[in-house]
């Protein structure tokens, strides 16, 4: 093993990943996070992998993309999901955690960890080989300029959105229902119906109200996956009844209709108190959030616990100056993971501290670094972050366009698919076999589809 401690810098979801990995693999660790001594402007607590914005790591189904991606990390034995699944709360098809039930658990393991040491200050300078830079999309300025200094560029950014919290107490039991898209899972969310009227009306409050501005955000884009809802609605009167607001597959149980539009809460916490907007996510300002929002039906005397927001989101040219394992060329046991990389969203973020670890276990051991095949979801986002073109790089969330093509032609979606997520399953167990990585089994839930 290492004759020194492995610094990793960011006690998010994937450095919190890579130093439980690297200390199972026998490696004294030090975990950097400058929460408390430092804070940013999104988290909320000083506890480690906190979930920032939505609490839901999206589908377990596997003829999803995000589904198969979390089934290929159990595989390889994910800390974190394990976590996750402790601090389930109801969502359907989707995994969603009660986020301070799974950032507290995940901080006690963590500290308690013999070989583990949690140091709460900041980082201004890259650390010297081995190590792993999981420091997110809300870096340091002074860790920034380091990172600027050594790869000779400027960082790319995008902005993010965060969607507002309402109390369950304060919403209207007569209008809300519950139920989950096509009946699939339990009935999870709960659902407030409009009518044509009271979405045209809707809009056009959207649309004049006022949003948070700040001369730094000029010329920024925004991330394609958790655009503001006022941003969608500008794109079109419907946008929002196609996208987050869709009513199909949510028929009223009371009048066995579909709404013209619906919008969806998911629960926060066990207790079930706290409800997310889904897909709300928004950069207006807080009279006008409760405004607007106080808008949709059930929601009129609704109690915000959380406003929405938005913050800069930072991160690397991946394809212009990193490996295709993740490190500077000129360093190859110098890492980055998470975020930083230019993946999008907590499962990517996760598995990349995961292959992190995996890869600095090896480096230190004096092999080469290696990562699953592009036919995996995981390889697929790896092979993104090295061959996209430098000059349009943008992040990118696990997706099947991501993997290479079936060898033969499978006409209908789900099918198809299905028949990505066995053949991707078969190979990340081959490649722990050829890694010398024991493969976990998949839990009962998660429905193994028959090799194609």
């Amino acid at each position: 093993m290492s004759e020194r401690r492995v610094p990793i810098i960011g006690g998010g979801l994937a450095g919190s990943e890579a130093a439980w990995q690297l200390a199972e693999l026998g490696h004294e660790v030090d975990l950097f996070e400058m929460r408390p001594v430092r804070q940013t402007p999104a988290h909320a607590s000083e506890r480690l992998a906190e979930v920032v914005c939505t609490n839901s790591f999206k589908s377990e189904a596997l003829d999803t993309p995000h589904g198969l991606l979390k089934a290929e990390m159990r595989i390889l034995g994910s800390f974190l999901l394990g976590i996750a699944d402790e601090s389930k709360v109801p969502a359907g098809a989707a995994l969603a955690v009660d986020r301070e039930r799974f950032s507290t658990e995940v901080t006690r393991r963590l500290e308690a960890h013999p070989r583990i040491r949690v140091l709460r200050e900041e980082v201004t300078e890259l650390p010297s080989p081995p190590a792993i830079v999981a420091t997110g999309p809300l870096t340091s300025d002074a860790l920034s300029a380091s990172i600027r200094s050594r790869l000779g560029e400027r960082h790319l950014a995008f902005f993010d959105a965060i969607a507002p919290i309402v109390s369950r107490d304060s919403l209207r039991e007569e209008v809300v229902y519950r139920a989950s898209r096509y009946g699939k899972g339990e009935a999870d969310y709960l659902n407030c119906p409009m009518t044509a009227t009271q979405y045209e009306e809707f809009i056009d409050a959207l649309l004049e109200a006022d949003v948070h501005r700040a001369p730094e955000w000029d010329d920024v884009p925004y991330f394609e996956g958790c655009l503001p809802v006022e941003v969608m609605a500008g794109r079109g009167r419907d946008t929002l009844r196609f996208g987050p607001m869709r009513p199909v597959g949510l028929e009223d149980p009371r009048t066995g209709r579909r709404p013209h539009a619906v919008v969806q809460l998911r629960v926060e916490d066990r207790g079930e108190r706290m409800w997310n907007l889904v897909g709300f996510q928004t950069r207006l300002k807080h009279g006008e959030q409760q405004k607007v929002f106080r808008l949709i039906p059930g929601l009129e005397e609704a109690e915000f616990l959380r406003f929405g927001s938005i913050h800069r989101n930072t991160y690397l040219n991946s394809p212009g100056r990193l490996s295709e394992h993740g490190s500077l060329e000129e360093e190859p046991a110098l890492l980055f993971a998470g975020q930083l990389t230019g993946v999008e969203g907590y499962t990517e973020s996760i598995a990349s501290g995961l292959v992190a670890a995996i890869n600095v276990d090896r480096l230190i051991e004096g092999r080469e670094p290696v990562v699953p095949p592009p036919i995996t979801m995981l390889g697929g986002l790896y092979r993104y972050l090295a061959e996209a073109d430098p000059e349009v790089f943008q992040p990118m969330n696990a997706n099947f366009g991501l993997l290479d093509p079936l060898p033969r032609r499978v006409r209908r979606r789900r099918e198809r698919r299905l028949a990505h997520a066995g053949r991707a399953l078969a190979a990340i167990r081959e490649w722990c076999a050829a890694i010398d990585r024991e493969a976990e089994s998949l839990p009962e839930r998660v429905r193994v589809p028959e090799q194609v």
